[in-house]
């Protein structure tokens, strides 16, 4: 769906969230006024493996807040978080299948957008960076070993409130990516869109040679692909915006 030639992305947050939108924002600038993104809110404050935090992923709320950007008629709407990487893949298929159903729109996540770009690289090796628990890092690590992704390092901030997420600062989290790098993984994901990674991951890819995939990051790039956007005026935002890159592994070289 498109308005007068615009583009219209419309991203579901989770309410703590005080990172994905003015990120996001930044990143897609370069695209404006053939691109524009909307951000709609449902209550989401604390992450752990317990029926008080999987409640706040029930579908009424997230579908409640779909119906609200539905009105801006965007041509997609994306969950833009990455609850799927612990309660599972298949969360987001029903989740994206439901918006569609209930306003017509095509949709997507962070999650299935990661996915997808991981079988596009063929990463088979992967470096996992979040601001989880241990237990809920693990739980993503299992479901990404289910699908044929062998977690080869992680790091993990041992953080449930999901407003202090945003509090790992972009040097804490330059630290992880290079704690883990040193396992040569295909690729480093910074999972969670609550994590100030995305402005650093170029650097960290011409540092390191490993493409550097961050949340809000692939989240966007999922939307622009879902749309047909061209991507080149963000490819400074990393190896995953640039057009012709291979197939396999798009690393870049080591500075």
């Amino acid at each position: 769906m498109q308005n007068d030639g615009n583009v219209g992305l419309a991203m579901l947050t989770p309410s703590s969230n005080t990172v994905v939108e003015p990120l996001t924002s930044a990143m897609a600038w370069p695209l404006y006024p053939d691109v524009s993104v909307h951000f709609g809110r449902f209550r989401v404050t604390r992450i752990a493996l317990d029926e008080g935090s999987n409640s706040q992923f029930t579908l009424e709320p997230i579908l409640a807040a779909a119906d609200l950007l539905a009105d801006a008629k965007p041509a997609i709407i994306a969950w833009n978080g990455t609850s799927a990487s612990w309660l599972g893949f298949d969360t987001d298929d029903r989740l994206c299948a439901a918006i569609t159903k209930r306003t017509g729109i095509p949709a997507t996540s962070a999650i299935l957008s990661l996915n997808r770009l991981l079988a596009e690289m063929g990463v088979k090796r992967l470096g996992l960076v979040t601001p989880y628990t241990r237990d809920v890092q693990q739980r993503i690590i299992a479901n990404y070993a289910a699908i044929g992704i062998e977690t080869v390092a992680e790091r993990h901030s041992g953080r449930s409130d999901n407003h202090s997420f945003a509090e790992v600062t972009e040097e804490e989290i330059r630290e992880m990516c290079l704690d883990v790098a040193q396992a040569r993984p295909d690729a480093i994901a910074i999972v969670c869109t609550n994590m100030r990674g995305p402005l650093i991951a170029p650097e960290l890819e011409r540092q390191t040679g490993i493409p550097i995939l961050d949340s809000v990051a692939f989240t966007l790039w999922g939307c622009l692909r879902e749309t047909g956007v061209p991507m080149d005026r963000l490819a400074g935002y990393g190896q995953m915006f640039v057009s012709g890159r291979d197939q396999g592994l798009c690393a870049v070289p080591a500075q």
